[in-house]
């Protein structure tokens, strides 16, 4: 028996190879600081917790409606509405587990062989990979370093073409932390309003934003139905294993994501669904802190890789990442996070895991504590007497 051709074609996440690289260094005894994961290092709040385990006691243990509970999805629609200023309701969310459904589903229900799809690179890596997957054709923007790693609008206006089905766009942005500005999605719409091209908008960090004006195309005349806004619950609740998210979408998409979950899913679980209505209509001061926390960190580690010889790293606007330029270290970005990884025991991302415009960056998450991001650039500083810096 052999596997199927388009398994060939499906990519993984380096994250989690890094990280099991550096788990088998700590089974030999290696002390590794872990700045490779992009998962919160806070626990799920309290209320929340404690929601999910009355469900359970209350019986929330069986199927559910294959979109989610009616009040779950009212919830979310309401939370979108006030956050984005659109008009939504619960008719046009669809509840799955996890954000990456909503990828899968959405490029699954319209795409075919050939179709291209326009996404940002360097950026999370399984949108290309189900791109691939599904035979179609990517299409990478890149993302320019000196517009707060916004697109490249002239390449992005190049890329159109009549065989254009779908564009990504990530806002803030993984691995860059970038924001994309609200006159970059003003273009794109005006772009994009009169194609017939569907927009998968991942708005998966939209409550961890520091800087600047945070807004969706969904926001922008005419984008509304034809835009995927997909959130969740992991990274703004800390709730990465309850495996909860959530798309919303124009009401002609709904059924066909309804149709792929009763095929692959059959529901969210119920249970996990009692959680994430507590988290929406509970307190907000955990999110608060937790992104005030995520503040300080992240000026503690701009500042603190700014300092190491060949290191440029710019501050990020949102999510929990930075992606510092490493070129001036004369070091290929692949082989100095290995060297990070088994000198110096800090975890990290090469840029290259993102796309082939990631080479020459790294990625650090400072979802760890100050103690630990400070012992990590200490480690990083020590082991950057070793190389000689290329000078500008």
């Amino acid at each position: 028996m052999h596997l199927a051709e388009r398994m060939s074609r499906i990519g993984v996440e380096s994250a989690f190879h890094v990280l099991q690289r550096a788990s088998a260094l700590e089974a030999q005894g290696r002390r590794v600081i872990h700045l490779e994961i992009g998962q919160p290092d806070f626990p799920t709040p309290v209320h929340i917790r404690e929601a999910g385990k009355r469900a359970l006691d209350e019986g929330w243990t069986g199927y559910g409606p294959t979109p989610g509970f009616p009040d779950v999805r009212e919830a979310i629609a309401a939370h979108v509405a006030a956050t984005r200023g659109i008009d939504v309701t619960g008719a046009n969310v669809v509840v799955v587990p996890g954000g990456k459904p909503v990828m899968f589903f959405s490029m699954l229900a319209v795409l075919e062989p050939g179709d291209e799809v326009i996404y940002p690179n360097p950026s999370f890596p399984i949108y290309e990979s189900l791109i691939n997957f599904l035979d179609a054709t990517p299409v990478p923007i890149p993302l320019v370093e000196s517009r707060g790693f916004s697109f490249d609008l002239a390449a992005f206006e190049a890329a159109l073409s009549p065989r254009t089905k779908m564009v990504v766009l990530n806002s803030p942005a993984n691995p860059t932390g970038g924001i994309i500005p609200r006159a970059d999605l003003g273009r794109i719409a005006e772009l994009l309003r009169e194609r017939d091209v569907l927009v998968l908008s991942d708005e998966i960090y939209s409550r961890i934003c520091y800087d600047g004006e945070l807004a969706s195309i969904a926001q922008f005349e005419g984008m509304l139905e034809k835009t995927i806004i997909l959130d969740g619950f992991s990274k703004t609740y800390s709730m990465t294993g309850w495996r909860l998210g959530y798309g919303v979408m124009p009401l002609w998409l709904v059924d066909a994501m309804d149709k792929l979950m009763v095929n692959s899913n059959s529901c969210t679980a119920s249970f996990t669904q009692r959680a994430g209505l507590a988290a929406l209509q509970g307190p907000q001061d955990a999110v608060d802190g937790m992104v005030a926390e995520f503040r300080r960190r992240r000026d503690a580690i701009v500042a603190g890789l700014n300092a190491i010889p060949g290191f440029r790293c710019p501050l990020p606007s949102g999510a929990f990442y930075v992606f510092p330029n490493v070129t001036e270290t004369g070091i290929p970005s692949d082989e100095l996070a290995d060297r990070l990884l088994t000198e110096a025991g800090v975890a990290c991302l090469s840029g290259t895991a993102f796309g082939r415009y990631g080479d020459g960056y790294l990625r650090f998450s400072y979802a760890a504590s100050l103690e630990q991001i400070d012992e990590a650039l200490g480690r990083i500083r020590e082991l950057s007497k070793r190389w000689s810096p290329v000078t500008a």
